[in-house]
């Protein structure tokens, strides 16, 4: 069982940055492939970014790249969320999520484990 906690999500104006943290427990974070997810509301979620266990693959939404950066800490059981350049369609409920695995996975139903959500607002 692996258990996420997100934090650091809130208002921002366009072109303004934010970093999500996601703090995980147990001891196999290291095992596990760790990504981001959003959802908009009346939208469905949909990936953002992951990174495998090893932090040397990532892979990103097209919308989302050379913005976003997406990194993790296995000493700290953390994963980040670098969000640069946002823009209003930014906004949206960030989730973290895990999956024990050593490859990489983007699919939303990969995720057996998720937190409860950091919500992101765009606007001026």
């Amino acid at each position: 069982q692996v258990q996420l906690v997100e934090s650091g999500g809130g208002l921002v104006q366009p072109g303004g940055s934010l970093r999500l943290s996601c703090a995980a427990s147990g001891r196999t974070f290291s095992s596990h492939g760790m990504g981001w997810f959003r959802q908009a509301p009346g939208k469905e979620r949909e990936f953002v970014a992951a990174i495998n266990w090893s932090a040397d693959v990532t892979h990103y939404l097209d919308s989302v790249k050379g913005r976003f950066t997406i990194s993790r800490d296995n000493a700290k059981n953390t994963v980040y969320l670098q969000m640069n350049s946002l823009k209003p369609e930014d906004t949206a409920v960030y989730y973290c999520a895990a999956v024990l695995s050593l490859s990489l996975r983007i699919g939303v139903e990969e995720y057996p484990y998720w937190g409860q959500g950091t919500q992101v607002t765009v606007s001026s």
